[in-house]
Order: structure tokens, then sequence, then C-alpha cells
């Protein structure tokens, strides 16, 4: 490029038209002199030492301008004398330096564009630190107070200048060819800048998203040229929202790309790993969905991304990044929904996301829609094959309606009935006499002949459902991911027709499995409704239920590990009397061990106050060996129970010290002990266990348990049984929180000693705020001390 040459001082400039868009941002020597006077100029802009600089976009300056022409420059520089300087507060625009008080040297604007030259100066006799911006018939000087910002200035100046030339290049593009090799030069100033800052890397982003999304005709071979030019931008770096949507067309495109797999899979990785919220980009989100629908469609289909998902876990047992599970949910449950998405804003009359994205529709100008309702199956034709059930059912009637019509649309095949007015179904336990539509799981979890909701996806949004549904199964194989999980998927968060869907709930039913057999108290407790009044995965697999399709087997699991851990509690089996008796009568009925317990328990405890009910609870009993003989075993204890019940015996009773359950169970098999008032087990072994034992007392008012092993499923146990409890220590045994709380419910207590627990402040306020007659309290040695 021809260099200009200035005959004052023997230095020179380079057009600034000519250079390259790189020029300063990486050659030149550091401080060649230019001149004969003290002036030297520096030409090595970013500096031999590796520092970095916060991008500025406004700041205080000296300002100074100098009109001259050019062949005077240099002699003007040497000078000892330059004319006065003005104090200024700049702002660096997007596309000029302006001033807050546009008066003197800065009255206009200066255009990046109208700077031909960007110079350090400094000089060797007086401490000025100089930034020299050259332009047509003159010079700006911008003197900092020490060299730091003066290089913060100079770059933070140079860069903006560099990004509106490429903006100003890259929006008319002529050339492919040259457009790309202008890409490649932006992202490597990027990548060299001195600049830290987040904007850097982000500035470059928008430009080549703006510029893809203004050129939507480019070839294949220039989108993937593109994106492998600005692959080391994205390294650190979340794509912004247009140019998540090229790659999303890319992935629906072209799924078998090399580029999906060595440009896309490091930023798939990093967003999974780093983000931190969808709702503020929900197209990270979509971007994340289809590059793992274009891993499924690779050879080896969901292998693939099996590999994918443990490459996010990591090979060791613990996943190191927190945030890779709920946003791998997040983007699970966003695809399954988008499986429905058009049907359910069909129903609920909302806005599709396509709609939003083009201008959402006013509400009047959209179509009505169709009611959704269930369709009770056409009556059996009675023929000598099929004659009718001598056994009489009692069902509703129903008036007639006309045939349902079959509504197609891109997403979604379904069975709607027409509005009509005497067709009108009752809200189960709505007002008398209103009319409402009925929930959908409501109404599917009536009987298992009400589940004929017709649902059939296209092949391709079936396909999308399958894969996220087993990614879903894949992520309950980790065992550090499942509690997490679990908690995630509680409140149960698909839409309504997938749980109809009988392919979906096939494969969420492994899921809800290895909740079921985790022995861990925080997964298996997620089976359970998060809040009562509302289904949870407990209901949904009991028989009846709208997700149940093995006769109860999932849901006689379920009730096992509930009762095999600290549920073993009035509260759950008070909960399986009111709604799931009948389930549980006829699993037992057909021999399962854990329901035939289930109603033992019911008799045991005194559940069941209705006599009819529990001569039909034991008449199932009786009509299985293993009910049965399990009966009889209750009837012995209960034999015992009203012996040890029985008025007599001591009032006071203290076990010896090392005493086991074994020890306390067989002591208080050999008499009467309805008088015991006072039991000391203080320095036993005793454990959690012995509380079956315990809640056999009627008059136990006094319980020393200090420095045992109770625990705190053993509380639990005595908070449902022993209500009448006035005394009880609890120091240096192993209760924690998550027991003490259950003794909110024993108000007769008065003296409580939980000292050297694991007590909590927050519970500790708690309790006392619960129990009334609570009047000493020893809680030293504890975080509530």
């Amino acid at each position: 490029p021809p260099f200009f040459s200035s005959r004052g001082g023997g230095g020179f400039y380079q057009c600034e038209e000519n250079k390259p868009l790189l020029g300063e941002m990486s050659e030149g020597n550091n401080n060649t002199k230019l001149g004969a006077g003290p002036c030297k100029r520096s030409l090595n802009h970013c500096g031999s030492s590796g520092m970095r600089y916060k991008l500025l976009h406004e700041g205080d300056i000296q300002v100074c301008v100098v009109k001259h022409p050019r062949t005077f420059l240099s002699k003007i520089l040497t000078s000892k004398f330059l004319r006065r300087w003005e104090p200024h507060h700049l702002t660096l625009t997007d596309s000029s330096l302006t001033s807050a008080t546009p008066t003197g040297y800065m009255e206009t604007s200066l255009s990046y564009s109208s700077i031909e030259d960007l110079q350090l100066l400094s000089w060797d006799n007086a401490p000025k630190y100089c930034v020299q911006l050259s332009f047509p018939g003159g010079t700006v000087l911008l003197q900092a107070a020490n060299s730091y910002l003066r290089d913060q200035w100079f770059h933070s100046l140079q860069w903006k200048k560099k990004i509106y030339k490429y903006r100003k290049v890259l929006n008319n593009p002529s050339r492919w060819d040259v457009v790309l090799k202008e890409i490649r030069a932006l992202v490597d100033m990027a990548l060299t800048s001195p600049l830290q800052d987040e904007s850097i890397h982000q500035a470059p982003l928008h430009i080549i998203s703006t510029l893809l999304a203004e050129n939507s005709n480019l070839s294949t071979q220039d989108h993937e040229n593109i994106i492998v030019a600005i692959a080391p931008l994205l390294e650190n770096n979340h794509p912004p929202p247009d140019l998540c949507e090229f790659f999303c067309k890319h992935c629906r495109e072209r799924p078998r790309s090399m580029v999906v797999i060595e440009v896309f899979t490091p930023v798939v990785q990093r967003i999974l790993k780093h983000n931190m919220d969808f709702g503020k980009c929900p197209r990270l989100r979509l971007f994340t969905q289809e590059y793992i629908l274009a891993l499924n469609e690779l050879n080896a289909g969901m292998e693939v991304v099996k590999k994918f998902v443990h490459s996010m876990h990591g090979p060791t047992g613990q996943c190191p990044h927190p945030r890779v599970l709920p946003n791998l949910v997040a983007v699970c449950l966003a695809a399954i929904y988008s499986c429905y998405e058009e049907f359910i804003n069909s129903r609920d009359n909302s806005p599709s996301l396509k709609e939003i994205r083009n201008g959402c529709q006013q509400q009047n100008d959209r179509k009505p829609t169709m009611p959704l309702r269930l369709l009770r199956p056409d009556p059996p034709q009675l023929s000598p094959s099929n004659p009718a059930p001598s056994i009489p059912i009692s069902t509703p009637s129903l008036p007639l309606s006309p045939p349902p019509s079959v509504v197609n649309s891109s997403e979604i095949l379904v069975e709607l009935e027409r509005n009509n007015n005497s067709a009108n179904i009752k809200r189960k336990g709505g007002p008398s006499g209103s009319d409402s539509e009925p929930n959908l799981i409501d109404c599917l979890l009536v009987s298992p002949a009400v589940n004929t909701l017709s649902i059939q996806l296209p092949a391709p949004a079936d396909r999308v459902l399958g894969c996220f549904a087993l990614i879903l199964k894949m992520l309950s194989d980790y065992d550090d991911w499942r509690p997490a999980l679990a908690s995630l998927l509680q409140p149960i968060p698909f839409p309504k027709e997938a749980l109809a869907h009988a392919k979906f709930t096939k494969e969420l039913k492994y899921v809800i499995q290895r909740f079921a057999e985790d022995p861990r108290q925080e997964v298996h407790s997620c089976l359970l409704s998060v809040r009562s009044g509302k289904d949870g995965w407990f209901q949904l697999y009991s028989p009846g239920g709208v997700a149940c399709d093995d006769d109860g087997e999932l849901f006689a699991s379920m009730v096992h590990i509930l009762m095999g851990s600290c549920y073993k509690t009035k509260k759950f089996l008070l909960s399986l009397a009111e709604n799931k008796l009948g389930p549980c009568m006829l699993l037992a009925l057909r021999g399962n061990q854990t329901m035939v317990e289930i109603l033992c328990l019911m008799l045991e405890y005194n559940i069941i106050e209705n006599k009819d009910t529990q001569l039909q609870i034991i008449s199932t009993l009786e009509s299985t060996q293993v009910g049965l003989r399990m009966y009889e075993q209750l009837c012995d204890r209960q034999r015992e129970l009203k012996e040890l019940q029985r008025k007599g015996g001591p009032t006071r009773l203290t076990l010896p010290s090392k005493s086991t359950d074994a020890d306390l169970a067989r002591l208080l098999s050999s008499g009467s002990f309805g008088n015991l008032e006072n039991l000391s087990l203080a320095f036993t072994n005793v454990t959690s266990a012995c509380a079956e034992q315990l809640i056999k007392l009627p008059s136990l008012k006094q319980l020393n348990l200090w420095s045992t092993q109770f625990g705190d499923a053993g509380l639990r146990l005595l908070s449902e049984h022993l209500a009448c409890l006035q005394v009880l220590n609890l120091c240096e045994t192993p209760v924690t929180d998550a027991g003490l709380l259950a003794l909110s419910s024993m108000k007769s207590l008065c003296s409580l000693n939980m000292n050297s627990t694991k007590l909590t402040a927050d519970t500790y306020e708690d309790l006392k705020a619960k129990l009334p007659n609570l009047k000493d309290v020893d809680v030293r040695y504890t975080e509530a001390w």
C-alpha cells in the first residue's frame, strides 16, 4: 500500500483506506521514533506486556485540536508548545466520538469514518500521554492522566472504529469469497484484541447474524464456511438469538453435516453447562433441541445421543456441572410440549409459537375452536358370543350426541365432540346444577373404560416425542442426577395429551420405576403429589389411573418402597384407605404381599372405622394363603397387645445399659404394662425400630432416649401414636430437623430436651409456635442455642 512521507519529521503515515482491517492490532514496533524532537509515536498498540483493558464507552479526557496541512504535522507535534487543552466528557457511540458539552474543539461529533489514523504519543521531558487522531486537514489529541488510561482510550477507539467499518462493509456484500475473508479477519480481530469485555465477542456475532438474516439465499457450502469461520468466537460465548435461528435451520436441513458434530457440539455443551435461564433466550433451548434431534438422525441414532448425554455428565460418579441436568430437562419438556403445541393452542385459543414469531393474532381474528370432550366407547353389540353381563353395572345415562368429527392439523389428530348444549357433563365435586367441562385427568381416573381419547401424532412429532422420552430414561440411570430429576418431574410437568399417549407413558414408566426402586427418601418421596388435592405419579400409575397399563405392578412397588421408609405412618395409610382402598384390596386378592401387609396394618392401626369395610378386608385377607397367614399373625399380635395394655404392672421402668431393641420387645411381651407412665432407655443401644413397641404403651407420658441411636423414622411414628406424651428426652441422639418437625403434632408435650442434636434455629422457632404447652426446653450445643 502507498505511504505518504512527512517532510518535517521524516515519519510515515499509512493510508487508512488501503490498509487491511487488522492493521494496527498486531503489527509494528513499540516506540518507533518518528521525528528528531522528544515526541515519540508507538506503533505496537497491543503491547508486549499482555495488558488487558476494559472497553470504554465514555469518560473524561483533555482535548486539543490542531488544524494544519499534512506536510507540517511532524513539525507542529515536535514543537515545545501546543495550543490550549479543553476538558471534555466524551462518549464513544457506535458511529462517532461525541462530547457531552458540544462546544470548543468538540462542537461537532467526530465520525469514525473521517478518522484516517490512530497513534499513541508520549513526551520524554513532560508527563503527557496522548492519543493522536488524524483526520483530513488536522489532528485531534486526547491527553490522559497516565499511560494505562491512554492505552485504554486508544484500544477502545480503535475497536469502535473497526467495528463500525466492518458493519458497513458486511451490510452491503458483493462477493461472498471477499465476505468470508472479511469475516475471518473480524473473528481474528476479536480474538487478538487486548480489550476484555463481553461485547468484544458479541458484537462480531451480531454483525454476522444480521448478515445471515438479510441473505437467506446463501448456498449450503457458504453456510458451513461461515459457521466454521465464527467457531472460535463460540467457544466462550452463547450465540445471539438470530444466530441460533440460523443454526436451528442448519440442523434441520443438514443433520448429518460434520459441522453439527465438530462445531455445534462444544457450543451446545457450553449452553448446557453455563446457561442460567432459558426464559431470557428461548432460542438457545430451541437450538439445543434441534441439535439433539440432528444427532438422532445419524446412523447410530440414539446411541450417539446417549454418548452425548454421558459426555455432559462426565466419567465420574458425580457430575461436576450443576446446571446440566435442569437445562437438559427443560429442553426435553419444551420438545415434548412442541409435539402437542398446535393442538394445545387451538384448544386454548392461544397463539402458537409460529404466530408469535410472525406477530400474534388478535383474539377476535382467530378461528373458534371446538372444546375437547372424552368420548365413551360404543356399547358392545350383543351376540351369542358376547352375551349381556349378568352383573348389573350402574352407569350414568348420557344424552345422545352427534358423531365425533376428526380434525386434522400438521401436528396432531384428535377426536373432538361438537358443542352440544344437551350433552354437558357435570364436573365431579362441582356445585349442584352447574355444568362445566370435565378435567382430562379427572375423567380418565374414573374408570379404565373411559380412557378412550384418541390421539395420533404424525411420524415427525412421534419421533421427537420418542427421542426426548428416551433422554429422560437416560437421565434417570445416573444415581447422582436421580434426586434432582425426581424433584423436577414431581409436579408432572407434561401436557395432559402426552399422559394419554400410550407410547409416551410406557417410556416414562421406566423413569418412575427407577424412582420407586431408589432407596433414598428424597427420590421416592417425589412419587407423591406436591400438594393435597393434586395428582402425583403415585395416583397416575395406580389401577384405574391414566397411565396404568400393568394391572398395578408399578403401583405395588411404589407402595412397597414408601411403606419401607419413614412413610409407614397413619397419614399414608389413611390416604390409601380414602383413595386407593379398592385397588389395594384387588391386588391383595391376587396375592400381592405388600398389599396384604397394607390391609393388615389398616386393621392393626384402626384406620378403617366402618364395620362392613373391615369385614370385607378380613374376607379379602382370608381368600389367599399369604393373606390368611398374615391375618392370623395379626390376631396373635392383637391378643398380645390386649395382654400388654391390661391394667397392672409398674408405672416406672428403666432398661439396663446396652439393652437392644430385641431386649425391649422381649421385656414388654412378658407381662402387663398398662400402667407404665415413665420409661427410661437412656444409654441403651435401641434404635428407631423400637418405636413399634413403644406405640403399644397407652399410658406412657415420659420417655428418656438420652444417648441412644433413636432417629427420625422413630420420631415420626411416635408423633402419630403417642399423643399423650408429655416429657421427651432426645439429648445426644442422631435426630434432625426432618424428624423433629413431626413433634409439632404432639400438643401435650411440656418438656423437650434436644441438647446436642442437629436442631436448627428455624425448626426450633417452628416448634415453639406449634406446641403451646411447651415450657421446659433444652437446646444447648445446637444451632438454636
